[in-house]
């Protein structure tokens, strides 16, 4: 399936995607460069949403199932170029690895995947069944299946194959994510006074001792449930002799399946309520954090920051549609759940479609310094995606997946 030629193309696609720095809301550039890449495969339907995102539909000769292949084109920033070996949009190829920024997450993968692609439907001179789209979305970073939501109302697929690394073997999961800000609020007074003032900062520590107690859920197959205060803030700050009358602090909660917005928030609602009722000064409240970026389009992207988890049986029709179609390329995944966040959490956590993830190198080459793709990750996770095309494509799932 891949000759020396597929190959080099490959590893010159993943190469020049890396040389595109492409920070969320700035994913302009590599956006044209992906229209390009479309256009010269000769696809009848490219588009670009509101938001930015790029989607790439072919179609086949035959009726059959719509998969989706989802890769993110942002990446996060490069804090500090001169503590990296390479330049981090170099895309350097060196010792069998490709350096640079969104190697592994995820430019590889969506260069495995376009590849993939183009020789599946060159191979196949276009007679499958069903339709193969690709989509190359932003803000994913920042915003994990917000920009998604367009992508799966313009696709509508059947299955989605999330891209994100897996060290080439087949996630079913994912925790979900939340960012929960709690609120104490006081009065101001001068601190050589404090008896006649309220001090947000003391309610604050006695509220996140009773959040760091709580007992959190644990899944069989996710793992624990997190709620982990990654912030603090006091106000005025600085104090100047002032009792701070507002402090907030951020939680990040790692949700499991079937945590719904009103039961993650639940315990701790239940906390302020209990420490107000034993203190008539207490004044708390929680809620989950708001964002809003702008996007290279114009538009501003905005969300409550609730991204839920997903799980599918490991003996679902789909996976092993998805196993054998590996299998047929060589290749032989084990099951696993993603440790962070994806689009998935649109995809399966809110749409309910059939969502599996699929992609080149290690977790633990997301954002750190250094990050880079093994080639031989790369060419086999192409492969990979030839085969989950080809099995998805030959009308296993229609009855199943409509």
């Amino acid at each position: 399936m891949l000759d020396e030629t597929r190959k080099k193309k490959l590893i010159d696609l993943c190469a020049n995607l890396i040389r595109i720095q492409s920070y969320s809301g700035a994913e302009a550039q590599i956006v044209e460069q992906l229209r390009t890449i479309f256009t010269e495969m000769a696809c009848p339907d490219i588009h670009v949403d509101e938001l930015g995102s790029i989607t790439a539909q072919f179609a086949g000769r035959r009726p059959g199932i719509t998969i989706l292949f989802d890769a993110h084109v942002d990446t996060v920033p490069v804090m500090a170029p001169a503590q990296w070996t390479h330049d981090p949009f170099g895309g350097c190829l060196e010792n069998d690895c490709i350096h640079g920024r969104g190697a592994s997450d995820m430019k590889g993968a969506l260069a495995a995947i376009i590849i993939a692609a183009a020789c599946f439907i060159k191979d196949t001179g276009n007679d499958f069944a069903g339709k193969i789209a690709i989509c190359g979305g932003v803000h994913e970073e920042s915003f994990e299946g917000i920009a998604a939501r367009r992508i799966s109302q313009r696709v509508q697929p059947n299955v989605v194959v999330i891209g994100e690394a897996t060290d080439l073997n087949l996630a079913h999961g994912q925790r979900g994510r939340a960012e929960i800000v709690v609120e104490t609020f006081g009065k101001p007074a001068h601190s050589a006074t404090p008896e006649v003032g309220v001090n947000a900062v003391y309610h604050m520590t006695q509220l996140i001792q009773a959040i760091k107690a709580m007992d959190i859920s644990r899944h069989a197959v996710l793992g624990q449930g997190i709620l982990e205060l990654t912030d603090i803030k006091s106000s005025p700050y600085p104090g100047l002799s002032v009792i701070p009358h507002h402090c907030r602090a951020t939680f990040d909660r790692r949700l499991l399946v079937g945590e719904t917005k009103k039961k993650a928030l639940a315990p701790i609602l239940e906390l302020i309520d209990q420490f107000k009722s034993s203190d008539p000064d207490f004044d708390a409240r929680a809620s989950y954090s708001n964002g809003s970026q702008l996007c290279y389009t114009g538009a501003h992207i905005q969300a409550e920051r609730f991204f839920p988890a997903w799980l599918y049986n490991q003996e679902d029709a789909f996976l092993q549609t998805a196993r054998q179609g590996l299998a047929s390329m060589g290749l032989s995944p084990s099951l696993k759940t993603y440790s962070f966040c994806t689009n998935g959490s649109h995809y399966a956590g809110e749409a309910g479609l059939k969502t599996l993830g699929f992609g080149p190198s290690r977790e633990n080459q997301a954002h750190v310094n250094d990050e880079f793709i093994a080639v031989d990750q790369l060419i086999a996770a192409c492969r990979g995606y030839y085969g989950i095309m080809r099995a998805f494509t030959d009308n296993l799932l229609t009855d199943q997946n409509g």
